[in-house]
């Protein structure tokens, strides 16, 4: 069996663990990562989620090196595409949701080439389609994982002295026996004003198998009528105003019945426009080309089983369901839906198997919105970011911040049949306690699995904070290898929270907002 030995090893080749990756790489650490997919990048890439990001982002708010991917996807496009609409900032879909909404692949391409100076002089090995399968552990210190190759079934071991958790669901945390959480927790452990009265470890956020659909119009795509779409045709779970599939949603902040189109009319929310990551009016093609749209809508987020921690009976079953889901929405819409000029359909969506390179047109792997959550020093709780419980324009100001990040309290429907909540959070600042866990010495909670909440996860899952996360983790590692110190010494030891906190702000982190924010 094949043994590794490296500065850190960083199960989980998403953002934060790529983010990770570059920055102990860039402070000359030996690293490996492991990533379950055959492509790094996680929500932004493998999970087709284009950045979902603060209204500031183009000025402020994020880590230097975030900010270097950003244009570094704009600059792909400006170089490779015959761009004949340059707006600025450059949006190569137009999308709502984002100010950079864009192909996935083209983020696969800059993250590669973002880590390729390292993997080029043996410093950082990737593994992807690799899996941690078991660790060993001593007290406080984890000694090695084990790792599988999906594809081949060969295994290695890995050790290193400190190990990073960027997976999407925390797969680590139960496999070296860390402790942590799941679900809703009670209003009487974290006296959150939005927390439920008992704990609840099942009331998980929906997760989204997103598809990429292009429009042309004339043509007919239509796909074969998916196994479950009768089911999912006659859904109408109780929280919704109508049934699933159709082009009504409750309001996520007010639960009333919103209504939604397809493409923009006078009334209605366009969900094409929403994540649309292609827009042809911005480009000269040799071919005609149509407009390129991601399907991560309400109604595709599944709700009906987790994936986590339940019978792999169970888990196979809801992500089958969840992928039936998608489909059927996509035939719904092709066959169905209702159009503007009393039609119905609209065949000429055309499932874009291309844009993640799978046999069914879905993306490699969910979007999951809640992890398994570490029990840290620290856990941030809705207090932390209300503006109900804080005074001025921002959350609690951590005196071990190391990094910021702003987005509301969204939380999708969940598994027990909880609706939307959706309510305002004050643009926050990220505290080293939520990184580090209580019960292990030398592992790093890098993705969305650091000690939130269930209520302060709907805010801390982004992609700008899960970057910031996942390369606060990276950096850490380095400074304590290079000054002997554990990470919990770190945040408790004043003289050595204030030298990391000097480092972040000379490699590009932002620990505070700009004054007038306070």
């Amino acid at each position: 069996m094949e043994t590794l030995k490296k500065d850190v090893v960083i199960i989980g080749g998403g953002l934060g663990g790529c983010a990770a990756a570059l920055s102990a790489c860039s402070n000359g650490l030996h690293v490996l990562v492991t990533e379950e997919t055959d492509w790094i990048g996680g929500q932004v890439t493998a999970q087709g989620v284009p950045p979902d990001e603060h209204q500031w982002i183009e000025q402020f708010g994020s880590t230097r090196s975030y900010r270097a991917y950003r244009q570094k996807v704009r600059d792909a496009y400006l170089r490779i595409m015959d761009v004949k609409v340059k707006t600025t900032p450059f949006n190569p879909g137009n999308g709502l949701v984002s100010s950079i909404c864009h192909d996935p692949r083209v983020s696969l391409h800059v993250l590669q080439e973002m880590l390729m100076p390292f993997i080029l002089t043996g410093q950082l090995t990737i593994m992807t389609n690799t899996v941690a399968i078991s660790v060993k552990r001593d007290g406080r210190i984890v000694t090695g994982v084990t790792y599988r190759n999906t594809m081949t079934e060969t295994e290695g071991v890995a050790s290193a002295p400190y190990f990073i958790d960027a997976t999407e669901a925390g797969d680590l945390l139960p496999l070296a026996a860390v402790e942590y959480v799941t679900g809703a927790e009670a209003k009487a452990a974290t006296h959150e004003p939005h927390a439920l009265e008992i704990a609840d470890p099942n009331d998980i956020q929906a997760f989204t198998y997103v598809l990429g659909m292009e429009y042309r119009p004339g043509e007919d795509h239509t796909i074969q009528e998916p196994a479950m779409y009768a089911f999912w045709k006659e859904f109408h779970p109780t929280i919704w105003p109508d049934n699933y599939l159709s082009f009504f949603a409750p309001h996520p902040i007010t639960k009333e019945k919103r209504q939604y189109t397809l493409f923009r009319e006078d009334t209605g929310f366009p969900l094409w426009e929403y994540r649309r990551i292609f827009d042809r009016q911005q480009f000269n093609t040799p071919v005609a080309a149509g407009d390129v749209s991601l399907m991560n809508w309400p109604q595709s987020d599944y709700f009906l089983g987790n994936i986590y921690d339940v019978p792999e009976a169970d888990k196979d079953r809801n992500l089958y369901q969840a992928k039936q889901l998608s489909l059927s929405l996509l035939y719904w819409l092709q066959t169905e839906a209702a159009r503007p000029d009393g039609g119905k359909g609209y065949p000429g969506l055309r499932l874009r198997k291309d844009l993640f390179a799978t046999e069914d047109g879905l993306a490699k792997a969910p979007y999951i919105r809640e992890s398994r959550r570490i029990k840290a020093e620290y856990t941030i709780v809705e207090q932390d970011v209300s503006p109900d419980c804080n005074e001025g324009k921002t959350g609690k100001f951590y005196e071990d911040r190391i990094g910021i990040g702003s987005y509301s309290i969204d939380l999708h429907p969940s598994m027990t049949g909880r609706t939307y909540l959706d309510i305002q959070a004050l643009p926050f600042h990220i505290p080293l306690g939520a990184l580090i866990p209580k019960d292990t010495a030398n592992l790093l909670a890098g993705c969305k699995n650091i000690g939130t909440t269930h209520i302060t996860n709907g805010c801390y899952r982004l992609q700008p904070t899960e970057w910031n996360i996942g390369e606060a983790c990276g950096a850490l590692v380095a400074f304590c290898l290079k000054n002997n110190a554990e990470p919990k010494a770190v945040r408790e030891n004043k003289q050595l929270l204030t030298t990391f906190q000097d480092y972040l702000r000379r490699d590009g982190f932002e620990l505070e907002w700009p004054k007038e924010f306070y």
